[in-house]
């Protein structure tokens, strides 16, 4: 997968406009700053034309396939158009389904809950916990983090040629980290899993926001990810593919709107007939605002144009890695090199800072908000930060002396929305923090680091 190679020019484009973007917040050092958001990686800000959209449905919400009524006619016209609009925008193959779910974990738990008896999984170290621990019920390998895309490449296709034996197997990979933001050759594995008749699953959730998508140039097998990631507010997810294995299975869920046919027996019990399309396994009221949210964040992306949202975040990587290049004691973690393209996610720490003092002192000073910790994929962090696997890095933990290694990391994650002085504000305040040192003291109150009063 490659990055546009339109000049990297804020002119390009405009931030798109988000929610929040207005909002102050108060700083320890006193008086207020507009919030600067660059944690889009946990969840992006919805935008603006999202939330409108929203707003303008909301007085004529409905139930979903379960009424005569008009409102209900119109939220279940609604929700259809949008597992259309979804397909569009992932550019399925005309026979995949669009299931909805409450987010990618979701959606790979799903998924998982599918598998064909006896199926085994593959999985790299470098997933993040959504993609890496659903799949219990399957025999799981665990592969070891590559150092290059064709090292990811040549380790797949080792593991699946030795596997024994050679029935049902899962490959499941992510676009880009949600670490390094690191873009994966998904392409090129996909290739690998076919040639050995396996199937893959991609886990698109840091990919949607930042890249065009498409599962058929990408011949994936399914897709998943999250409305929060996609500027969407609510809990909302996509799992998009194959609909055989979906079919197969009994659905995720046993209820209302999986079923299509219950009949009482003669001994008590109940015979089921369940629906074969992606209703099987969306039992229950759907979250129809949540789907409609999705497929709004997916046309207003669309309407952006993706060449232009990905030229201008490439401007903002290159301004943020080449501000924290110029600081000695910032080390920014990679795990396929410097010139791997990614998407706007950059985790780095800090010689002789613990990584969560440093991210509240952004916070606190600087009205800045970046994520600190693990996130959420604890094996590759700790490959990447060359700490013991059993090392737990949490906020408490005692501040690194220098030349010892960080038992965190900091993340800084953007997107769309990221207007240009939220990232120089950001890179100043870095450069201030590790000449002059925090002005607050900082404490650990409830597994999070906060100024100490």
């Amino acid at each position: 997968m490659s990055v546009s190679t339109l000049a990297a020019d804020p002119s390009v484009c405009a931030p798109l406009p988000v929610l929040g973007r207005d909002v102050t917040v108060p700083l320890v050092t006193g008086g207020e700053v507009t919030y600067a958001a660059l944690d889009y990686a946990a969840s992006a800000p919805a935008l603006q034309r999202v939330w409108d959209d929203v707003a303008a449905y909301a007085p004529y919400y409905g139930s979903v396939h379960r009424g005569a009524g008009y409102l209900s006619q119109l939220s279940t016209d609604l929700f259809e158009n949008a597992r259309r609009t979804v397909a569009a925008f992932l550019d399925c193959r005309e026979e995949d389904e669009v299931i909805f779910t409450r987010s990618t974990t979701d959606s790979l738990n799903l998924l998982a809950a599918t598998l064909p008896d006896d199926c085994q999984v593959f999985v790299f170290e470098t997933e993040h916990h959504a993609s890496l621990l659903p799949w219990r019920g399957a025999r799981v390998t665990c592969l070891d983090a590559p150092r290059t895309p064709q090292q990811a490449v040549a380790t797949l296709e080792r593991a699946l040629a030795d596997r024994d034996p050679h029935g049902p197997t899962l490959v499941c990979v992510t676009g880009a980290s949600n670490v390094t933001g690191e873009l994966w050759p998904v392409r090129e594995l996909a290739v690998a899993a076919h040639a050995h008749g396996a199937r893959i699953v991609l886990d698109a959730a840091q990919l949607t926001p930042h890249h065009p998508v498409s599962v058929k140039d990408l011949d994936v097998d399914w897709i998943a990810f999250s409305g929060h990631k996609l500027y969407a507010p609510f809990g909302s997810g996509v799992l998009a593919g194959r609909a055989d294995w979906l079919r197969a299975a009994e659905p995720y869920l046993a209820g209302g709107g999986a079923s299509r046919k219950v009949t009482r027996r003669t001994d008590g019990g109940v015979d089921v007939e369940w629906h074969e399309s992606a209703a099987r396994h969306e039992a229950g009221s759907p979250n129809v605002i949540g789907a409609y949210s999705i497929a709004s964040a997916c046309k207003a992306l669309t309407e952006a144009g993706f060449d232009a949202l990905v030229a201008r975040e490439q401007y903002l990587i290159e301004k943020v890695r080449e501000g924290l290049a110029g600081v000695p004691e910032v080390k920014v973690l990679s795990l396929f090199g410097d010139d791997s393209p990614r998407v706007g996610v950059i985790s780095f720490v800090v010689e002789g800072w613990n990584s969560s003092h440093f991210a509240a002192a952004l916070s606190a000073e600087y009205g800045i908000g970046v994520r600190d910790g693990l996130f959420c994929a604890h094996p590759l962090v700790r490959t990447l930060l060359g700490a013991d696997p059993q090392t737990q890095g949490e906020c408490g933990a005692p501040e690194a002396a220098p030349g010892e290694k960080s038992l965190n990391a900091i993340r800084v994650s953007f997107g769309a929305g990221t207007p240009d002085e939220h990232v120089e504000r950001f890179l100043g305040a870095v450069k201030e923090l590790v000449r002059d040192g925090a002005k607050w003291n900082y404490r650990t109150e409830d597994g999070r680091c906060v100024p100490a009063v």
